[in-house]
Formats: C-alpha cells, sequence, structure tokens
C-alpha cells in the first residue's frame, strides 16, 4: 500500500526537507518543473528537440514559481513559451519571486486577461500552475470566465502542476469552475483529491514525480492507497486442512431471490474459505441444491434455528443481506448473527434493516463491516451523507473519506463505502481508498451483483482469520482487479470464476 496525503501533509514533508537542511525551496521547484516537461514531453511522446510553443498560467504562490521554471527550461529548449501571472508581483513568496524574476530578465510576463485567452493558437500547450494543492475556496468569476474562454480552445493538451485549478485536493470536490487536465503531474506522494470524487476526471492522467522528499507519518495518520500488497493475506498457507481455512455461512433469501446469496457463498470458496454454507428457508432448499456443489447448505427458518447453527464454532465467519428480503425472518436472522459475536458482513438488505432499526449500532463492533453503496449509506447515515450532498465552496472541503471515517467511528466497525473511489475505515481511525480510475479503471464493475461477490470474498477472508480492516481492503482490491483481468462484457459470475488467475499473480 502507498501512503496518500492531504495538502497540509505535502507542506510539512517539503517543510521539513528544507529545514533540515536536505533541500532548499528553490531546489525543490527547480526539481519539481524539470519533472513536469519530463512528463509531458514522455505523455505526448515529443522529440526532446523537437520545439512547441506553451502558455503557462502562474499562480500567487509557490505553484506559480514552478510555472516560471518551466517557462525558462522550455524556453531554453527553444519553445515558444507566454508566461502570465495571476496576482501581484511583489506578493509571490520568495522563492517563486526568485524564479518570476529570473524568468523576467529575458522575456515578458503578462497579466492574465480575456486578450491571452484570444489569442492562444490552437497548438499550443496550456500549464495551469495557478494554485496547486493550496486552494482554499472557489476561483474568483472573472479568473474563472478567462480559464472557461481558454479551455473552449483547441489547445494541443492541458497540463495541471499538482492540481487543476478548482479542485479541492483533501477530497476531489469541485470549489466551482474547475480547469480540467489532460494530464496532472504531482510531487512525492499522490493527494487524497486525486483519487476521490471529481478529481480523476478533472485530472485526466497522473504521474507522480520523485523529488527528493521523504516522510514518515504513521500508519494512523495517512491513507493508504491500496495496491497488490493489500492482498498478500488472500494467499493460503501450504499446511492445515478445510477447517483451519475457515468456514463462512451466507444467509440467503427465499425461492427464487438465492442468486445473489448463492454469488457471495461462491465468492467466499473462491478467495480460500475452506468450508461456505449456504443457509436458507427450507423452500429454497431444492433450487440451491441444483445451482450449488461445493457449497454446502442448511435450512433456516428463522433467528432461533441460525443461532442453533451458531452453536457449531467452526461456524467463524458470516455474511447477510445479498437477496436476504426485509421481512420478520430477516430481522431476527440479523438480530441472532450480531448475538453471536463472529465477524460478520453486513450487505444490501441487511444494511436496509439495520438503517430500519432492526439492531442498533450497539450491536456492532471491530470485526463487523459494512458495504454500503451511496444510496444504502444515506440511510445508515443521513447527516454524513447530506454534508457530502451540500455544494463546497471552500476547503478542505467534507470528503468521502471524511464521511467513511466518521461513519466507521459512530458504529464502531469497518466501513467500506462502495464506488470508483471505494473507501475503508476502521473505528480507530485507519483509512484506505481503493481507486478504480485511472490505470486502474474497472468500468465492467458497475454490473448487477458485483457487490454481493464482494461482501462474499470479505467474509471468505473473515473465515480465515484476516481482521476485518485487512479482509475488507484485500477483497476491495481484488475485486477490481479481477473485473480488469475479465474486461469487457463481465457479468457479476465472472467474477468468481477469474479470481483465481488474480490470486495467481500474487504468487
Amino acid at each position: 500500500m502507498v501512503e496518500i496525503l492531504t495538502s497540509a501533509q505535502m507542506r510539512a514533508v517539503e517543510r521539513a526537507a528544507i529545514d533540515s537542511g536536505t533541500a532548499t525551496g528553490l531546489e525543490l521547484m527547480e526539481c519539481a518543473g524539470q519533472k513536469v516537461i519530463d512528463e509531458t514531453l514522455r505523455h505526448w511522446g515529443i522529440d526532446q528537440e523537437s520545439p512547441c510553443s506553451a502558455l503557462i498560467l502562474c499562480g500567487p504562490g509557490n505553484n506559480g514559481g514552478d510555472g516560471f521554471v518551466m517557462a525558462r527550461l522550455l524556453a531554453e529548449r527553444g519553445w515558444q513559451v507566454t508566461a502570465c501571472l495571476y496576482g501581484d508581483h511583489d506578493k509571490l513568496p520568495p522563492d517563486a519571486r526568485r524564479n518570476h524574476d529570473r524568468w523576467a530578465r529575458s522575456a515578458a510576463v503578462h497579466p492574465l486577461t480575456r486578450t491571452i485567452a484570444d489569442a492562444l493558437a490552437p497548438d499550443t500547450f496550456i500549464i495551469d500552475a495557478l494554485f496547486g494543492t493550496g486552494l482554499t475556496r472557489a476561483l474568483d468569476p472573472k479568473l474563472a470566465e478567462i480559464l472557461q474562454e481558454l479551455a473552449r480552445k483547441a489547445a494541443r493538451g492541458r497540463i495541471a502542476i499538482d492540481a487543476p485549478s478548482g479542485l479541492c485536493m483533501d477530497s476531489g470536490r469541485a470549489l466551482g469552475y474547475v480547469l480540467s487536465a489532460d494530464l496532472t503531474v504531482t510531487f512525492h506522494r499522490a493527494k487524497i483529491g486525486h483519487y476521490l470524487t471529481d478529481g480523476p476526471d478533472a485530472c485526466g492522467a497522473l504521474k507522480v514525480a520523485d523529488i527528493g522528499l521523504h516522510s514518515n507519518f504513521a500508519p494512523f495518520a495517512h491513507t493508504a492507497l491500496l495496491d497488490r500488497t493489500a492482498a498478500q493475506g488472500a494467499q493460503k498457507t501450504v499446511n492445515g486442512h478445510k477447517y483451519t481455512h475457515g468456514h463462512a455461512l451466507v444467509l440467503s433469501g427465499g425461492p427464487g431471490k438465492g442468486g445473489a446469496g448463492r454469488l457471495a457463498a461462491r465468492a467466499a470458496l473462491r478467495i480460500g474459505a475452506g468450508v461456505v454454507t449456504l443457509g436458507c428457508p427450507p423452500a429454497a432448499l431444492q433450487e440451491n441444491a441444483c445451482r450449488l456443489d461445493a457449497v454446502m447448505l442448511h435450512p433456516l427458518r428463522d433467528g432461533d434455528d441460525l443461532a442453533r447453527a451458531l452453536s457449531d464454532t467452526r461456524l467463524n465467519a458470516l455474511c447477510l443481506g445479498p437477496g436476504g428480503g426485509l421481512g420478520t425472518r430477516e430481522g431476527g436472522l440479523l438480530r441472532a448473527a450480531l448475538h453471536a459475536d463472529r465477524p460478520t458482513v453486513l450487505d444490501a438488505d441487511a444494511l436496509t434493516l439495520l438503517a430500519q432499526g432492526a439492531a442498533g449500532f450497539d450491536a456492532l463492533g471491530p470485526d463487523v463491516v459494512l458495504t454500503p453503496h451511496a444510496g444504502e449509506f444515506a440511510r445508515l447515515f443521513p447527516d454524513l451523507a447530506a454534508r457530502l450532498q451540500d455544494a463546497p465552496t471552500r476547503g478542505p472541503a467534507y470528503s468521502k473519506r471524511d464521511a467513511t471515517r466518521d461513519a466507521a467511528a459512530r458504529a464502531g466497525c469497518v466501513v467500506l463505502l462502495k464506488g470508483r473511489d471505494t473507501t475503508i475505515a476502521a473505528p480507530d481511525g485507519r483509512c484506505a481508498i481503493n481507486s478504480a480510475c485511472y490505470d486502474h479503471a474497472a468500468p465492467w464493475l458497475a454490473t448487477a451483483g458485483a457487490g454481493d461477490v464482494l461482501a462474499g470474498m470479505i467474509a471468505g477472508l473473515l473465515a480465515r482469520g484476516l481482521p476485518a480492516f485487512d479482509a475488507a481492503c484485500a477483497a476491495a482490491w481484488l475485486h477490481a482487479e479481477t473485473a480488469r483481468q475479465f474486461g469487457p462484457g463481465l457479468i457479476a459470475e465472472d467474477l468468481p470464476d477469474t479470481l483465481p488467475r488474480t490470486l495467481r499473480t500474487l504468487e
């Protein structure tokens, strides 16, 4: 897993490097400008010796200083460069002012006006060095109007340094108008806003450039971006028997409503649970027996039946909700499951029952995982969802990460809030993001039943003994990666059968 940072954390990293004497602000600025040039040439396949034209929009902070570095270095390569300053030269920070003055000794610095937009040549690169990660409010309306006019021009490409102007980098939410980019280059670590909400669409392609900084945040202090290392716990040990790998019980609905439960059960088995049982009403036994072989069946009429079944301590993980139903029987099953105090996944209908008061948050615990989509989250945590819906005008804006952490703290359990930017939080404050965007996009996951498979995968990992937060993280990464392995045409049934291919890549 890779740490991703807030804007304040990134400033702290830079300040620590400067205060320790390992780098000066000018050195960091010079390196940053060169890295953006390198990534631009690589992204567009431009030969090192081929001059182009660039319009560089420099802002009133150190991001603007990066822009002036780029102006000088590109001009030295023979590029036709126009550099504009938004703001007052006298108010620039010292390092940015040094680079402004260095450029101004040999070329003009233009004010950023509508005239600049009107004169833009169609094959010009627009380089956004206006605000970077430091933006905390919506763009001035006059500036937004100029940027909108620039965006309408047929520029060769738009490059953002650190962040597209108008985007809150602590939330990924637009603070009004955003000048979207084709390429965003950030430094040291990606920021939270690059991966959440509007961030991926606004950033275009994202590249993270190393400029020689180091950070040492405690795990609880930063947010983890999931990668393949999150799934290492899904590998099975070479010794033991089926029960040492756990026995997961997936609860299913009545006749004609068992498909979601069967998907979850197959996923739990595929991810390595030694034994999986599907618990269903007696009337649904025949239907499920016709569709399942390796998954065992157990009739469960009500919560009392479930309580008796759970006297078998080998049943060490539960999954409730996929196709489960919303009746009295299902409410009793939910209460019996939570009373048993086993690692448990609550998905779909179980979340609705929870929101309706069939059980309270006080019945949950750190071994429980809630897996809501946005609508289910709004039913469970309406005030937090409302804050996410309010249009922000200032930053740091309330983020999906914030909402998931607040929900986990309130419910006292792990919360996995699904989406392209799945966020996972534990009640102790740990947080991770699984991003199915940029090079890891998996649009084929937008298909019925995919969430049921994810719930089953988490349950299977819980049965194998993974802690709830680790199980949720591993399953989220494997779920999206498996969809990418399969590709177009994916339906939910394909996910459990493709999962072994993904697991083999971990070996």
